[in-house]
């Protein structure tokens, strides 16, 4: 990877409905070599996909909630179980496994609280969990998926 292959990435992660060609003119290169070089960022996995980004708020999904979730349990089975089950829960935007003071950091996007409510209730329900602690987001001040390239 060199450094139009960077170019090229950073103007495609802040739009990547653009044309080719228009990628193409703002790096500086001309059409073929450019559409040469996403191929080849895509067949190497460095493009993973393409996606629209939706307001969350237009679609009426206007609370974020960040779980932070601590268990007494860390078998291999007992996190495959736990890790599927999150999986299918289409409100759980990212879910990660942490070092440190919790076990789990979950980001959650739903409409209201009441629906939060359900997800709760639907979670420690069928998961066993030692303790669960939940913030709210109040205001968005920076949401990217840039990477910082």
């Amino acid at each position: 990877m060199d450094d139009m292959d960077l170019k090229i990435l950073r103007v495609m992660q802040e739009d990547s409905s653009l044309p080719v060609t228009e990628v193409a003119n703002q790096v500086g290169l001309s059409t073929s070599p450019c559409w040469k070089r996403i191929n080849r960022l895509q067949k190497d996995g460095v493009i993973k996909r393409q996606q629209a980004v939706l307001d969350s708020r237009q679609l009426g999904l206007g609370l974020t909630v960040f779980m932070f979730v601590k268990t007494g349990e860390h078998s291999g089975p007992w996190l495959e179980r736990f890790a599927n089950f999150i999986k299918q829960m289409s409100e759980v935007q990212e879910f990660h496994r942490m070092a440190g003071e919790v076990d789990y950091l979950l980001k959650i996007v739903v409409s209201d609280m009441e629906q939060f409510d359900n997800f709760y209730k639907n979670m420690v329900e069928n998961t066993p969990l030692s303790d669960v602690t939940s913030c709210f987001s109040m205001e968005v001040i920076k949401q990217t998926t840039a990477l910082p390239i």
